[in-house]
């Protein structure tokens, strides 16, 4: 009868005890979860590249990696297509102008795809890596005359982290 009130006297308040801390320490690292920031905030940011420019999206930056652009994945406009019939010129179609991009992401892999709101089987808008892409304007807008040099263009686009509105 010792030992087995000796041992509801000290096991019983130790076990008692250790789930006590248990159970702190869980509540504890709930409350640390439940402050922290979500890993991505929701974004809408604005961009204007020229062929062969390349630029950080620093807003989808992936949390935890220091610098400024380190983590962020970049967008490069590689090519613009532009087969619209020239001013002046005699087409047999009307022609559409399209534009490469190329998306490279934190990991270092590389997708591509094409934004135009002209040529067939394409679209102004696509999501790849979670991002959504959206093709808001290009300059110059005018087909160029026919013997004229194909213009710097400069081609806006809307990147963000939810679907396309």
């Amino acid at each position: 009868m010792k030992t087995t009130l000796l041992r509801q006297l000290i096991i019983l308040p130790l076990l008692i005890a250790a789930m006590a801390l248990l159970h702190a320490c869980g509540a504890a690292s709930a409350v640390g979860r439940a402050g922290a920031a979500p890993s991505q905030q929701a974004f809408a940011q604005d961009y204007v590249l020229t062929q062969g420019a390349s630029v950080a999206i620093t807003p989808a930056a992936t949390p935890g990696i220091s610098g400024a652009t380190a983590g962020a994945p970049s967008l490069k406009l590689e090519r613009v297509n532009d087969s619209r019939c020239r001013t002046g010129a005699v087409c047999v179609w009307a022609g559409y102008i399209s534009y490469s991009f190329a998306l490279t992401a934190a990991d270092g892999n590389t997708s591509n795809f094409v934004l135009s709101d002209s040529m067939p089987n394409a679209s102004p808008s696509v999501t790849q890596n979670g991002l959504t892409f959206t093709l808001t304007g290009v300059e110059p807008q005018a087909v160029p005359a026919k013997n004229e040099a194909a213009p710097d263009y400069r081609v806006s686009l809307r990147v963000s982290n939810a679907p396309s509105s």
